[in-house]
């Protein structure tokens, strides 16, 4: 007796969670209609993370926004926006209620700002519950607990009656998670969800978002410019530019053979996409973006250094420029009882040396730099600069050494006066100076604003009228118009762009041998570190745990918490398991 059997049919892939199909977005504002999405096809599939990276402007964060539908009003959005089939875009009010939240939830870059500051953080989870889920008061409490219980917030019981300012950074992006993920959602999107945070945080909170993607088996979209996390966390990466979508390829495939010439500039000059390269080695590839004056479409020039051969420092066997010596700044806690920031920093710096710090933060980088400007004053101490101890003299007697210590800050917008054009600004810190002749200080602003990449009509315009890596530009103008011999750089490319980070660091390196500077680099991306310093430092709750040449910091460290710092940095040779 004969069997007869069917043809097989051949499986059909199984449909996208999420669709994107054709989306273009724009807004209407005083310059006419710009475009920030242009025509982007992308699909999620269950259980994946996709990374969708590219640099400020390109359209990243407003494809997310649209998910929700969370766009400022005006924008004009075509496309569809399929999620299980249904189109986004064409959800009615209560439909769209039920959909945030409960069906794709998102983390937004900053915590601070997104939580409450006015209600527990018990509260703010609980307000979801109650909202999606229908629970009672008690219920919602205890599920709040669990859920912090899960994003491992010690103490929940306790910490559940905790107001946001309470908490520290990496808690409260803590907190952000256990709000987005307590109905359980299909899509989890996650717009720079640890661009704030130390390297040991981060490597904490992409850990438990793969994991409570593998538990919940969550779709998620992960927005960043770190290249360092997309290499490590992510199955597919899509890369944005001007708001198109260049280039899509799986994790690996992108990062071995990168096809769009944007794609090769960004890994490039990404110091988290490989082997970090010394900057006495060579520069970092740049990427320069303008808008084309006939198009209006942003265009880009990949800018490949020359190769050269290593330039290692020869540091003087002479005075050091700077001694350090049992320094401690101490300040009051809570409850009345000192806390020493500083305890007991002792270290040299010499002439054309570029010493690094790293740490976390509330290790005492930020006060031992102000301790050294004189801006906090020590308890206890010696900062002997050109072989005067400057940690004693009062305050009237400070004025000729200050011109010989500047600082440049993390935040370029922050630490300049927007009421003040760029010519202003750098006046007045050459009056202060003294620098009595005009004619002078006319021509030293301008000859340091081209040193610094700037043209000359800056000196005309304000602050709000440049983009950030312009106004790092002037920042850095402004801590050397006064030809310093020692300048501090407290965090100077933290929120800079990848290529925009390439070319200050780029900069540094030049100004630091046409001007014979010493340099105190402060940060907590020990990439940015590696690359730049020649020395490197290693603080921990205000004392200094480990110190060397920095290639022994990197390839040996001794000391347990440099090796934890190491090894929770990200980085493309550690690939999380599948």
């Amino acid at each position: 007796m004969s069997t007869i059997t069917s043809p097989q049919r051949p499986l059909q892939p199984e449909a996208p969670l999420l669709d994107i199909q054709d989306l273009s977005i724009a807004f209407r504002g005083s310059q006419g209609r710009v475009s920030a999405v242009s025509h982007l096809n992308l699909s999620l599939q269950r259980g994946e993370t996709l990374a969708l990276v590219g640099e400020s402007g390109c359209g990243k964060s407003t494809t997310a926004l649209s998910l929700l539908r969370l766009l400022a009003p005006g924008a004009e959005v075509t496309g569809r926006l399929l999620f299980e089939g249904r189109d986004i875009l064409q959800l009615r009010p209560p439909e769209l209620r039920a959909l945030r939240g409960r069906e794709i939830s998102m983390i937004f870059q900053e915590p601070m700002t997104s939580l409450n500051p006015v209600h527990t953080i018990g509260a703010q989870i609980a307000e979801t519950l109650r909202l999606h889920e229908g629970l009672s008061p008690l219920a919602a409490r205890r599920r709040a607990i669990e859920l912090l219980d899960l994003v491992r917030i010690p103490e929940p019981q306790r910490r559940i009656d905790d107001h946001p300012h309470k908490l520290s950074g990496g808690q409260r992006q803590r907190v952000m998670i256990a709000m987005a993920v307590a109905c359980r959602p299909r899509l989890l999107v996650a717009d720079e969800p640890t661009t704030a945070l130390d390297v040991t945080i981060q490597a904490q909170i992409l850990e438990l978002l793969d994991g409570l993607r593998r538990e919940l088996d969550m779709a998620l979209l992960l927005i960043t410019h770190d290249l360092g996390v997309v290499s490590q966390w992510a199955d597919r990466v899509a890369v944005m530019f001007g708001g198109e979508k260049v280039e899509e390829a799986d994790t690996a495939t992108l990062f071995a053979q990168p096809g769009h010439a944007y794609t090769r500039g960004l890994l490039g000059a990404s110091l988290h996409a490989g082997q970090v390269p010394h900057s006495s080695e060579r520069r970092l590839p740049e990427i320069n973006t303008a808008l084309d004056p006939v198009t209006g479409q942003r265009r880009f020039e990949l800018v490949q250094p020359a190769p050269r051969a290593p330039q290692p420092v020869v540091l003087p066997t002479g005075q050091p420029l700077l001694q350090v010596q049992a320094l401690r700044t101490a300040y009051k806690g809570r409850d009345g009882a000192l806390v020493n920031a500083v305890d007991g920093v002792s270290f040299e710096l010499r002439v054309g040396e570029t010493l690094g710090l790293v740490g976390e933060s509330g290790c005492g980088k930020s006060t031992l730099s102000k301790t050294l400007l004189r801006l906090v004053d020590p308890a206890e101490g010696r900062i002997v600069l050109d072989g005067t101890d400057i940690a004693r003299l009062p305050e009237r007697a400070l004025k000729p050494w200050r011109r010989r210590i500047q600082m440049v800050f993390q935040d370029p917008y922050a630490s300049l006066n927007p009421r003040r054009s760029v010519q202003d600004i750098l006046d007045t810190v050459l009056k202060v100076h003294d620098v009595a002749s005009r004619d002078e200080r006319r021509r030293r602003i301008g000859e340091i604003l081209e040193r610094v990449g700037l043209p000359a009509s800056a000196a005309s315009r304000y602050p709000n009228e440049f983009s950030g890596g312009q106004r790092q530009r002037i920042g850095i103008a402004r801590a050397l118009v006064v030809r310093p011999a020692l300048v501090v750089l407290d965090e100077p490319v933290s929120a800079l762009d990848v290529s925009i980070q390439a070319q200050i660091l780029n900069l540094l390196v030049e100004l630091k041998q046409d001007f014979g500077l010493s340099y105190l680099f402060i940060s907590h991306d020990l990439s940015v570190v590696r690359h730049i310093a020649d020395r490197v430092m290693v603080m921990n709750q205000g004392r200094i745990v480990e110190a060397g040449h920095h290639r022994e910091i990197w390839e040996h460290p001794q000391h347990p918490y440099t090796r934890s710092l190491i090894q929770a940095a990200p980085h493309a040779d550690r690939r999380r398991a599948a």
